[in-house]
């Protein structure tokens, strides 16, 4: 089901109503009801994968329960089969024939013709995402962070729960867990915020995103007829379209778990005005690069041995983060070129410098800053490319002719395709940019304080709410739903 989808426009109101005054009286009610519609919420896409999301979650629940009570040894036994069951099925879905493919093209490469047999494997939505909230549960146990919970529904709820159940944010057990074997209480303030944050994470993903792949996608798929200037625009507009559809989809998940009274971590913190690769990082997924900092950097000795060691961990965290998310080469090289980035910060100790809000408590950022911000961005653009392309040759050639010598033309059949819709779509990318500058100091576009003024705040409202009908036309699917 999708989000922003009539489906569940309809799906939302009748769980919060049964969920708030039928099911109030008890949490185990709540907390049952919660795993049902979590359940028929992933179903509407295919219900024949409920049961690996119920073999995953029993797969952890089983195992952290034998962990906490068996010796040293049969626990790091426990331990390794979670995680190696959990990495066989999340290997074989997504990344069997990408094996496949890759050995034979190495077996053609040395004289060998192989006759190897893919399969016609379908990606189970949101695998990645609730192999690793599992994952997190298994680890954090064996590494004597957090007690095993004896409730299995409680359990199941924080695995299968719907707002992140299909693309995130990747929760940690030892955050979210708790939230499910507490007493909720209705909060108006919550609420509102929480529907705040929805109602501007369907404006990213309606407005700014599916109406950024129209030209976005057009352009990468026929990059060859389009002049430089005409791609570098493709490459622009892509780079607001996964901002508006991942981070849209995370403003929706989050404002949806606080109707509900549960708390979800932020995973994005206005990423573009990040001034540097490493504080873009800190700002861009931050439940995926902070899950990786804590199961794999640290544990494979994070920053503590020198030099070497902080370029080796760092190479490899991106390399994972990039296979992660994708059986493609493309994504590897974009995990690569974006470890290229950060290396000349983590080498001179630069990484951890801009940790703050960008030009904090000033209305605009220094020449220095705004150059900074302009920079970092640029490099985000064309790691983008190696994300978006069908092959890493693509991605070369689609940069080489971006900055070849067509890039001052404007091909005659290119002004055809630029209407008014286009023009548009450029201003709410601006509007968009705008707004979320100005709130920059706060978690989301939307967040009013008690003091904003009711016109302004409702003016906001009603204008999204139109945007919203008026150019809900191009539906596109969420990109991270194949992750």
């Amino acid at each position: 089901m999708l989000f922003n989808s009539i489906e569940f426009a309809i799906f939302l109101p009748i769980v919060f109503i049964l969920y708030w005054f039928v099911a109030n009286k008890s949490i185990t009610a709540q907390n049952i009801l919660l795993i049902i519609v979590s359940y028929i919420f992933y179903a509407w896409w295919d219900w024949r994968f409920l049961f690996l999301l119920f073999f995953s979650t029993f797969l952890d629940y089983f195992t952290g329960s034998k962990m906490y009570q068996t010796s040293t040894t049969q626990k790091k036994i426990w331990f390794t089969l979670s995680i190696v069951i959990n990495l066989g099925l999340l290997g074989f879905f997504k990344y069997y024939n990408f094996f496949i493919d890759s050995f034979a093209d190495l077996l053609t490469l040395i004289g060998v013709q192989p006759n190897v047999t893919t399969l016609n494997i379908i990606l189970p939505i949101g695998i990645s995402f609730y192999t690793f909230h599992g994952m997190s549960y298994v680890i954090d146990i064996y590494n004597d962070k957090i007690k095993p919970v004896d409730n299995f529904i409680e359990y199941a709820v924080f695995v299968s729960f719907f707002p992140l159940l299909v693309a995130g944010p990747i929760e940690r057990a030892g955050t979210l867990l708790p939230q499910f074997s507490k007493k909720r209480s209705f909060d108006f303030y919550k609420s509102v915020d929480g529907m705040r944050q929805i109602l501007w994470g369907l404006f990213k993903k309606i407005v700014i995103a599916d109406n950024c792949a129209i030209y976005a996608n057009d352009i990468f798929q026929h990059y060859s007829d389009y002049s430089g200037s005409t791609l570098l625009l493709g490459a622009v507009l892509f780079t607001f379209q996964i901002y508006g559809d991942f981070s849209g989809y995370s403003d929706i998940a989050i404002g949806t778990a606080r109707l509900f009274g549960f708390d979800l971590m932020r995973n994005f913190a206005f990423p573009y005005f990040s001034r540097d690769i490493a504080e873009f990082w800190r700002r861009w997924h931050i439940s995926l690069s902070s899950w990786l900092r804590d199961y794999v950097y640290i544990p494979l000795g994070g920053s503590k041995g020198g030099t070497w060691m902080k370029v080796r961990n760092t190479v490899i965290i991106f390399l994972i983060s990039g296979f992660w998310h994708g059986a493609s080469w493309t994504f590897i090289a974009w995990g690569a070129l974006n470890a290229l980035y950060i290396l000349p910060l983590v080498v001179f100790n630069l990484n951890r410098k801009n940790t703050d809000v960008v030009a904090e408590g000033k209305k605009l950022p220094s020449v220095k800053e705004l150059f900074q911000i302009v920079f970092t961005f640029s490099l985000t653009v064309i790691a983008w490319i190696f994300f978006r392309s069908k092959s890493i040759t693509d991605a070369f050639d689609y940069i080489h002719k971006m900055f070849g010598k067509t890039f001052i033309h404007v091909y005659p059949s290119e002004l055809k395709k630029v209407g008014l819709n286009f023009i548009y779509i450029l201003g709410f990318i601006v509007a968009m940019m705008v707004v979320e500058w100005i709130q920059r100091e706060k978690r989301h576009g939307l967040q009013f304080n008690e003091h904003s003024s009711r016109t302004v705040r409702w003016s906001v409202y009603y204008a999204i709410i139109l945007l919203l009908l008026v150019f809900s036309s191009s539906k596109q699917e969420f990109i991270y739903f194949q992750f």
